[in-house]
Protein backbone atom coordinates (compact mmCIF):
# COMPACT_ATOMS: atom_id res chain seq x y z
CA UNK A 1 0.00 0.00 0.00
CA UNK A 2 1.50 3.38 -0.91
CA UNK A 3 1.68 6.20 1.35
CA UNK A 4 -1.20 8.35 -0.58
CA UNK A 5 -3.33 5.17 -0.11
CA UNK A 6 -2.46 4.99 3.50
CA UNK A 7 -2.99 8.54 4.05
CA UNK A 8 -6.23 8.56 2.21
CA UNK A 9 -7.47 5.32 4.38
CA UNK A 10 -6.33 6.87 7.70
CA UNK A 11 -8.60 10.30 6.73
CA UNK A 12 -11.79 7.75 5.72
CA UNK A 13 -11.52 5.89 8.96
CA UNK A 14 -11.54 9.10 11.12
CA UNK A 15 -13.91 10.40 9.50
CA UNK A 16 -16.45 7.11 9.59
CA UNK A 17 -15.73 6.99 13.21
CA UNK A 18 -16.40 10.80 13.97
CA UNK A 19 -19.30 11.92 11.54
CA UNK A 20 -19.71 9.81 8.74
CA UNK A 21 -22.21 11.72 6.84
CA UNK A 22 -18.98 14.37 6.13
CA UNK A 23 -17.95 11.31 3.60
CA UNK A 24 -19.73 12.82 1.39
CA UNK A 25 -19.24 16.46 2.13
CA UNK A 26 -16.51 18.60 0.93
CA UNK A 27 -14.07 18.66 3.41
CA UNK A 28 -12.20 22.59 4.61
CA UNK A 29 -8.45 21.43 3.31
CA UNK A 30 -7.42 23.66 6.83
CA UNK A 31 -9.83 21.01 9.01
CA UNK A 32 -8.60 17.77 7.23
CA UNK A 33 -4.49 18.56 8.75
CA UNK A 34 -5.62 20.60 11.83
CA UNK A 35 -8.79 18.64 13.10
CA UNK A 36 -9.41 15.74 10.92
CA UNK A 37 -6.58 13.98 10.90
CA UNK A 38 -3.48 16.27 12.40
CA UNK A 39 -0.05 14.71 12.10
CA UNK A 40 0.45 14.54 16.09
CA UNK A 41 -1.71 12.18 16.77
CA UNK A 42 -1.84 10.12 13.32
CA UNK A 43 1.74 9.63 12.33
CA UNK A 44 2.31 6.39 13.84
CA UNK A 45 -0.72 4.63 11.55
CA UNK A 46 0.38 6.98 8.40
CA UNK A 47 3.84 5.67 8.94
CA UNK A 48 5.23 8.97 8.13
CA UNK A 49 8.40 10.25 10.11
CA UNK A 50 8.42 13.96 9.83
CA UNK A 51 5.50 16.72 9.40
CA UNK A 52 7.00 17.41 6.31
CA UNK A 53 6.65 13.78 5.05
CA UNK A 54 2.84 14.29 6.26
CA UNK A 55 2.14 17.38 4.23
CA UNK A 56 3.56 16.18 1.10
CA UNK A 57 1.06 13.45 0.87
CA UNK A 58 -0.93 15.88 1.77
CA UNK A 59 -0.16 18.20 -1.47
CA UNK A 60 -0.51 14.78 -3.22
CA UNK A 61 -4.04 14.13 -2.21
CA UNK A 62 -4.71 17.75 -3.11
CA UNK A 63 -3.11 17.39 -6.35
CA UNK A 64 -5.79 15.15 -7.31
CA UNK A 65 -2.95 12.49 -7.31
CA UNK A 66 -4.74 8.99 -8.05
CA UNK A 67 -7.65 10.38 -8.23
CA UNK A 68 -8.36 10.21 -4.57
CA UNK A 69 -10.13 13.76 -4.20
CA UNK A 70 -11.49 16.52 -6.25
CA UNK A 71 -10.41 19.84 -4.96
CA UNK A 72 -11.48 23.03 -5.39
CA UNK A 73 -11.27 25.69 -6.67
CA UNK A 74 -9.17 24.35 -9.67
CA UNK A 75 -6.44 27.15 -9.55
CA UNK A 76 -5.63 25.67 -6.40
CA UNK A 77 -5.71 22.15 -7.39
CA UNK A 78 -3.51 23.35 -10.12
CA UNK A 79 -0.77 24.86 -7.98
CA UNK A 80 -0.56 21.92 -5.75
CA UNK A 81 0.00 19.55 -8.88
CA UNK A 82 2.78 21.65 -10.09
CA UNK A 83 4.39 21.51 -6.79
CA UNK A 84 3.88 18.34 -5.87
CA UNK A 85 5.66 17.59 -9.42
CA UNK A 86 8.88 19.63 -8.53
CA UNK A 87 12.11 18.62 -7.22
CA UNK A 88 11.81 20.52 -4.28
CA UNK A 89 8.32 21.13 -3.40
CA UNK A 90 7.28 24.40 -1.47
CA UNK A 91 5.25 22.63 1.25
CA UNK A 92 3.79 26.32 2.45
CA UNK A 93 1.45 26.36 -0.66
CA UNK A 94 -1.06 24.19 1.35
CA UNK A 95 -1.48 27.56 3.69
CA UNK A 96 -1.85 30.26 0.88
CA UNK A 97 -4.99 29.34 -0.41
CA UNK A 98 -8.25 30.09 1.25
CA UNK A 99 -11.26 28.22 1.36
CA UNK A 100 -10.16 24.82 -0.58
CA UNK A 101 -12.22 21.93 -0.71
CA UNK A 102 -11.68 18.38 -1.10
CA UNK A 103 -14.14 15.67 -2.20
CA UNK A 104 -13.47 12.05 -1.47
CA UNK A 105 -13.70 10.14 -4.92
CA UNK A 106 -16.83 8.24 -4.79
CA UNK A 107 -14.94 4.95 -6.36
CA UNK A 108 -11.67 5.61 -3.98
CA UNK A 109 -13.76 5.58 -0.90
CA UNK A 110 -15.93 2.78 -1.68
CA UNK A 111 -12.66 0.93 -1.88
CA UNK A 112 -11.27 2.23 1.47
CA UNK A 113 -14.62 1.24 3.35
CA UNK A 114 -13.83 -2.27 2.20
CA UNK A 115 -11.03 -4.52 4.10
CA UNK A 116 -6.95 -3.49 2.83
CA UNK A 117 -5.69 -4.39 0.12
CA UNK A 118 -2.96 -6.65 1.94
CA UNK A 119 -5.77 -9.10 3.23
CA UNK A 120 -8.11 -9.48 0.05
CA UNK A 121 -7.24 -13.04 -1.62
CA UNK A 122 -6.87 -12.09 -5.23
CA UNK A 123 -4.04 -15.01 -6.07
CA UNK A 124 -6.09 -18.48 -5.72
CA UNK A 125 -3.48 -21.49 -4.83
CA UNK A 126 -2.39 -22.37 -8.52
CA UNK A 127 -3.52 -26.48 -9.68
CA UNK A 128 -1.07 -28.68 -9.62
CA UNK A 129 0.94 -29.09 -12.97
CA UNK A 130 -0.14 -31.08 -15.30
CA UNK A 131 3.38 -32.03 -16.91
CA UNK A 132 3.89 -33.78 -13.78
CA UNK A 133 2.44 -37.51 -12.28
CA UNK A 134 0.63 -36.86 -9.42
CA UNK A 135 1.85 -39.18 -6.53
CA UNK A 136 -0.48 -42.05 -5.32
CA UNK A 137 -0.06 -40.74 -1.44
CA UNK A 138 -2.11 -42.48 1.45
CA UNK A 139 -5.51 -41.04 2.43
CA UNK A 140 -4.86 -38.62 5.58
CA UNK A 141 -7.45 -39.02 8.17
CA UNK A 142 -7.92 -36.08 10.42
CA UNK A 143 -6.96 -36.14 14.12
CA UNK A 144 -9.48 -37.26 16.69
CA UNK A 145 -10.31 -33.77 18.78
CA UNK A 146 -12.12 -34.47 22.28
CA UNK A 147 -15.47 -32.18 22.02
CA UNK A 148 -15.14 -31.17 25.74
CA UNK A 149 -11.66 -29.78 25.64
CA UNK A 150 -11.20 -26.15 26.30
CA UNK A 151 -9.66 -24.88 23.52
CA UNK A 152 -8.45 -21.30 23.30
CA UNK A 153 -10.52 -18.44 21.75
CA UNK A 154 -8.70 -17.38 18.79
CA UNK A 155 -6.52 -14.05 18.91
CA UNK A 156 -8.14 -11.34 16.23
CA UNK A 157 -5.87 -10.48 13.43
CA UNK A 158 -7.05 -7.68 13.23
CA UNK A 159 -5.02 -4.67 14.61
CA UNK A 160 -6.53 -1.41 16.14
CA UNK A 161 -3.44 0.66 15.28
CA UNK A 162 -6.30 2.51 12.90
CA UNK A 163 -8.69 2.96 15.34
CA UNK A 164 -8.81 6.38 16.89
CA UNK A 165 -6.98 6.83 19.63
CA UNK A 166 -7.02 9.28 22.90
CA UNK A 167 -5.13 12.65 22.37
CA UNK A 168 -4.20 12.25 26.06
CA UNK A 169 -3.74 9.01 27.64
CA UNK A 170 -3.86 7.21 23.97
CA UNK A 171 -6.70 4.81 24.76
CA UNK A 172 -8.89 3.41 21.89
CA UNK A 173 -12.01 5.42 21.53
CA UNK A 174 -15.28 4.09 20.44
CA UNK A 175 -15.57 3.41 16.70
CA UNK A 176 -18.49 4.20 14.56
CA UNK A 177 -19.82 7.20 16.52
CA UNK A 178 -19.03 10.96 18.00
CA UNK A 179 -16.72 10.84 20.87
CA UNK A 180 -16.76 13.95 22.99
CA UNK A 181 -14.93 12.57 25.83
CA UNK A 182 -12.46 9.85 26.16
CA UNK A 183 -13.89 6.61 28.31
CA UNK A 184 -10.77 6.18 30.21
CA UNK A 185 -9.93 9.19 30.80
CA UNK A 186 -12.60 11.59 30.53
CA UNK A 187 -10.75 14.61 28.68
CA UNK A 188 -12.58 16.32 25.71
CA UNK A 189 -11.11 15.23 22.11
CA UNK A 190 -11.73 18.52 20.45
CA UNK A 191 -8.46 20.26 19.12
CA UNK A 192 -8.01 23.78 20.48
CA UNK A 193 -5.72 26.30 18.62
CA UNK A 194 -3.83 29.61 19.16
CA UNK A 195 -6.22 32.68 18.81
CA UNK A 196 -3.49 34.53 17.25
CA UNK A 197 -1.55 32.02 15.05
CA UNK A 198 -4.07 29.18 14.79
CA UNK A 199 -1.23 26.60 15.90
CA UNK A 200 -2.73 23.48 17.31
CA UNK A 201 -2.19 23.78 21.34
CA UNK A 202 -1.28 20.59 23.59
CA UNK A 203 -3.53 20.45 27.00
CA UNK A 204 -2.12 22.40 30.13
CA UNK A 205 -0.02 24.99 27.51
CA UNK A 206 -0.62 28.63 29.00
CA UNK A 207 1.69 30.27 25.57
CA UNK A 208 1.44 29.49 22.24
CA UNK A 209 4.80 27.56 21.03
CA UNK A 210 4.47 29.54 17.32
CA UNK A 211 3.58 33.16 18.43
CA UNK A 212 4.02 32.96 22.13
CA UNK A 213 0.51 34.43 22.47
CA UNK A 214 -1.05 33.57 26.01
CA UNK A 215 -3.54 31.19 26.02
CA UNK A 216 -6.18 29.70 28.71
CA UNK A 217 -4.95 26.59 29.76
CA UNK A 218 -7.17 23.16 29.11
Amino acid sequence: MSDLERFFRRLVTNLASSDPARLHRPLPLTEVYQSIMPYRTNRRALGLDTSEDYELVLLRLAAGEGGFARTEPEDARASFAREARSTHPDLDILHRFENVLLTLGADSLERALGPAPELNDDHPSPSPSPDLPLLDLPEMTEPEVALDADLPEPESMASDSDSPRCLYCGGALPGGRVVKFCPHCGQHQALTHCPECQSELEAGWRHCVNCGAAVAPR
